[in-house]
């Protein structure tokens, strides 16, 4: 039987998935899963018997992963189950950088009142024409789930598409349109893009990549859409850029004191994900890692430890090992089952950074006195018996 605790609301049609091995929580110290959203772990003093954390989103900066890490917590976050609602809102955003739309319906509104309010909107709608984004060029910085998504409708919109990620994944090279060029080098889409739209991960080496070096070889009249994170653009200079007629718009999802009500700037309350077949999505693909972890041992999409699956144990028993990557620790697990009179029939192992994960298909039940000598092992941080 295992409990789980929501730190933010999280859709029925995912918690429905849990079945009666699952009981809902209202204690978080009695919690071996938690599902997150937008809630704030960083200063949490996690539970004693937590045994992973999943958000339901892609993002997982509000997630402490090292400490997590280092105490056997597996974090996943759900890639891709949001990314429809992401890629609608970024032509959404195209298009109202485009095209004045808002003020126009601003000047319906201060105008509803007026008995000529037709008849003055002919003369009025010059002031918020704009350009088509057919024929125009569009670079996607990032080429994952959504990048990928956007890259491909954009296509079908006429637009000229560079994509740029020098870390695609095959899945995503497959699903990625013929039509989409592939770019080496990012500067290219800097250079040649009238609209240019970011979606990476926030990391030490994509913070404010898109800075004053990066807006002064742009076109004229460019249009940056930022979806992805706000701190992912050096939001001073973009208002410089701004400013001297580099930079047409900048459209971002994250309201912030920097950004919010500037000339130039159109600021969504953080909305990408925000539809109820997104919110639908992530929960269903979170509570699924969840309980393919929990019960099977098995790791997908996690951003913490690697990725790893033996499938579903039909052995006698089956032991899963979080452990530092370090070497020599699997000969000291197989030496402590070989003292133990336990023989292992199956057993895999993989690295992620500083971290590693062993899962071991054993053909006898294991013994106390095994998972205590296991646990004594310098670098191992969690042991769990999962059979």
């Amino acid at each position: 039987m295992f409990q789980y605790y929501c730190l933010n609301p999280i859709a029925s049609v995912g918690l429905d998935l849990f079945g009666g091995d699952y009981t809902k929580t209202e204690e978080i110290s009695e919690a071996q899963a938690i599902l997150v959203r937008s809630a704030a772990m960083h200063d949490m003093e996690l539970p004693e018997g937590l045994e992973a954390v999943a958000r339901a989103g892609a993002g997982v900066n509000n997630i402490p992963l090292v400490k997590c890490a280092d105490q056997g917590v597996v974090v996943f976050n759900t890639p891709g189950a949001n990314a429809n609602g992401v890629k609608e809102l970024v032509f959404a955003g195209m298009l109202l950088a485009s095209r004045d739309i808002t003020g126009g319906i601003n000047w319906v509104l201060e105008n509803k009142d007026s008995e000529t309010v037709g008849k003055d909107a002919e003369k009025a709608k010059k002031a918020f024409a704009g350009c088509e984004i057919s024929g125009k060029k569009l670079g996607v910085i990032g080429l994952g789930a959504i990048g990928v998504k956007v890259a491909n409708a954009a296509t079908h919109l006429g637009m000229e598409v560079y994509g740029y990620d020098p870390y695609i994944s095959v899945n995503a090279a497959w699903n990625l349109s013929r039509s989409v060029k592939h770019i080496s080098n990012v500067e290219d889409i800097y250079q040649e893009c009238d609209y240019i739209t970011i979606h990476v991960p926030l990391l030490d080496a994509t913070r404010k990549m898109l800075n004053q070096e990066a807006f002064a070889m742009m076109k004229k009249g460019v249009v940056i859409l930022n979806f992805a994170r706000d701190l992912l653009v050096d939001e001073e200079a973009v208002l410089q850029a701004i400013g001297e007629g580099k930079v047409k718009k900048y459209v971002s999802d994250f309201p912030n004191s920097t950004t919010a009500g500037k000339e130039g700037c159109i600021v969504i309350p953080h909305l990408g994900a925000s539809t109820a077949e997104s919110e639908d999505n992530c929960a269903v693909m979170a509570v699924q890692e969840l309980k393919e972890y929990l019960e099977n041992g098995n790791i997908h999409n996690s951003v913490n430890f690697p990725n790893c699956d033996m499938g579903v144990c039909t052995a006698a028993g089956r032991v899963a090992i979080l452990h530092k990557n370090v070497k020599g620790l699997i000969g000291k697990y197989t030496a402590v089952m070989g003292n133990n009179n336990i023989n292992i029939s199956d057993m895999t192992n993989k690295s992620r950074g500083d971290y590693a994960y062993s899962l071991l298909d054993i053909d006898s039940s294991v013994t106390e006195a095994a998972v205590e000598q296991l646990k004594k092992i310098e670098g191992v941080l969690k042991v769990r018996v999962i059979k």
